[in-house]
């Protein structure tokens, strides 16, 4: 269900459209009115993308794209790529070419570079203070608290910063939720269902509250249990049993989640749960400040 922290970018062929449709929103059917009152149609421009302070970038080639589909001659010369470190005041790329091209695509390729490099920067920020705690060697997960049509990119932006992805939507796992098990009888038929449904080959995870409803889950076989709400304590003695009460220790996947803010991470990863998953990493992360410079 999660992924391995290798960063494989994503297709121009999926990001293509959503450029596009940006490009379109931005633009309507008039244009940059702007730029052709004052720019002539032939003044070139060469512009630097800066970072106003220290984070980790992602989203590179929605921005190389936004200025190359408003001018396919525009010289894009990247020096950073997805993933890294990056410092205030330091150069992300250079762009040159048609003055009226690159303005018409300015704010596009800033607004999927900050929000992107946001979620990069917070998910590194909360990887490296679990990391703190090595033994341990805890997962910061995302969830699908994404903005809608946004969310293959958010999730790459997480992984990006060092995270991991929990399901992409419905369709890829199985996570039974207080709400599902309102239709059962109990967690033992809701997992039995589920397996027997989606076969061998799809991740069931299910949601307990309670270490009573925990015990219940790992007799029934899910393979991952999300904790919900638990205080320190509860969680370090469900993740005890998660990894002792099986017939191969290690076997069940736990998550934390719930609320659980910067400040509590590191506690969180000391009682020994497999992952935290975070929802605010997608929905509610700053963006990271980058800005587009003039260069004489």
């Amino acid at each position: 269900m999660s992924s391995e922290n290798t960063l494989f970018p994503l297709p121009d062929t999926l990001l293509r459209p959503m450029v596009e449709q940006a490009l379109n929103e931005d633009l309507g059917m008039r244009g940059d009115i702007t730029s052709n009152a004052i720019i002539t149609s032939d003044k070139t421009a060469k512009f630097s993308l800066v970072s106003r302070e220290d984070g980790v970038i992602a989203g590179m080639d929605l921005a190389r794209l936004a200025f190359t589909i408003k001018d396919p001659l525009v010289n894009f010369q990247a020096e950073i790529h997805d993933g890294q470190t990056v410092s205030a005041g330091q150069t992300l790329a250079t762009v040159e070419g048609n003055a009226r091209a690159l303005l018409a695509a300015e704010r596009t390729a800033l607004n999927y570079l900050t929000h992107l490099s946001g979620i990069a920067t917070a998910t590194a920020r909360a990887v490296a203070e679990v990391a703190e705690v090595a033994e341990y060697g805890t997962d910061i997960v995302c969830s699908r608290k994404t903005i809608p049509l946004l969310r293959v990119l958010q999730k790459y932006a997480v992984r990006a910063g060092g995270g991991k992805n929990h399901r992409m939507g419905l369709y890829d796992a199985v996570l039974i939720k207080d709400n599902h098990l309102a239709y059962c009888d109990d967690i033992a038929q809701a997992v039995r269902q589920a397996k027997q449904a989606v076969g061998p080959s799809t991740c069931v995870e299910i949601e307990v509250d309670t270490l009573a409803q925990l015990d219940e889950a790992i007799a029934a076989g899910a393979e991952r249990i999300l904790l919900d709400n638990m205080d320190d304590e509860t969680l370090k003695e469900a993740a005890n049993r998660c990894h002792t009460q099986t017939a191969h220790p290690h076997t069940i996947y736990c998550e934390a989640s719930g609320g659980i803010g910067f400040d509590r991470l590191k506690r969180v990863a000391q009682t020994g749960v497999d992952g935290i998953a975070l929802g605010y990493l997608t929905h509610s992360s700053r963006s990271l400040d980058i800005g587009l410079d003039f260069v004489a």
